[in-house]
């Protein structure tokens, strides 16, 4: 069973509890399907809300990994760890209270009324319990048919010092839109020693690290993101950039493979 959290900081004060589905038919929305507006290579971004605190997030990670494995240039699999499930006696070393944040506003945009793991989102437009595989690959094979609204390309990737810099340009209509750029740990495998999955062996893919976002008032700049003590010098590292609305819809992603 999926578990929703019961935390009064993050449950929402409005009703109704079904969740509202933005998927692939509604692309038109913010002018997407106008006929003068270019359009690219269809992107699919699963963002995992998890912990492992949570003894029904395994599954989902598993599941989100196994994409992983078979995923192509245009698949994009981030796992986002919440803190909320910390109290139980494990405290997730990737877990962070803005993530949970970032769930709570997506939860708003849904109209779904508290947070809940594992939560699985598909280009900021739809959610789902994240270890359906059904609707996972069924929402993947559906977004992999729709054009995306952005482009990204990256250059100049440096380390400086404690952080990555990089150069982006992106095609494509960037009114009212931002750029977001996350680093991301490979793989890592936890000896979990209390609470719901004690006694477990989890292995956590695309750990998302770092956040970084800058409104984009024009379709160039540069961008730095903090590298964190979470990344050890083993570690394989990704930098993913995403293009999202003010709304967080993801209209444009790109990633390259770094080191730090």
């Amino acid at each position: 069973m999926w578990k929703r959290t019961v935390i009064a900081a993050i449950v929402f004060g409005f009703a109704g509890a079904t969740a509202f589905v933005a998927g692939p038919e509604h692309e038109g929305e913010n002018n997407d399907l106008t006929s003068e507006i270019e359009k690219f290579e269809p992107i699919v971004v699963l963002e995992l809300f998890t912990s492992q605190g949570c003894s029904s997030c395994p599954a989902a990670d598993a599941l989100l990994n196994q994409i992983k494995q078979k995923s192509g240039e245009t698949i994009f699999t981030l796992s986002y760890h919440v803190d909320y499930w910390n109290y139980i006696g494990w405290e997730d070393p990737f877990s962070s209270s803005e993530y949970a944040k970032k769930q709570q506003l997506y939860n708003q945009k849904f109209k779904y009324r508290s947070n809940y793991t594992p939560q699985m989102v598909i280009n900021g437009k739809e959610h789902f319990v994240g270890s359906d595989a059904a609707k996972l690959y069924a929402g993947i094979a559906a977004y992999k048919k729709v054009p995306s609204m952005n482009k990204v390309d990256l250059a100049e990737i440096k380390r400086e010092a404690d952080h990555i810099t990089f150069n982006y340009k992106v095609a494509g209509d960037i009114k009212n839109k931002k750029v977001k750029a996350l680093l991301v740990v490979d793989e890592r495998t936890t000896a979990v020693k209390k609470g719901e999955n004690r006694n477990r062996t989890l292995v956590n893919s695309n750990i998302v690290v770092a956040e970084r976002t800058k409104d984009l008032s024009t379709g160039q700049g540069t961008l730095k993101v903090a590298i964190p003590e979470t990344i050890r010098p083993d570690d394989t590292v990704r930098l993913i950039v995403l293009i999202e609305t003010y709304t967080y819809d993801i209209t444009g992603a790109v990633k390259k493979r770094i080191n730090v």
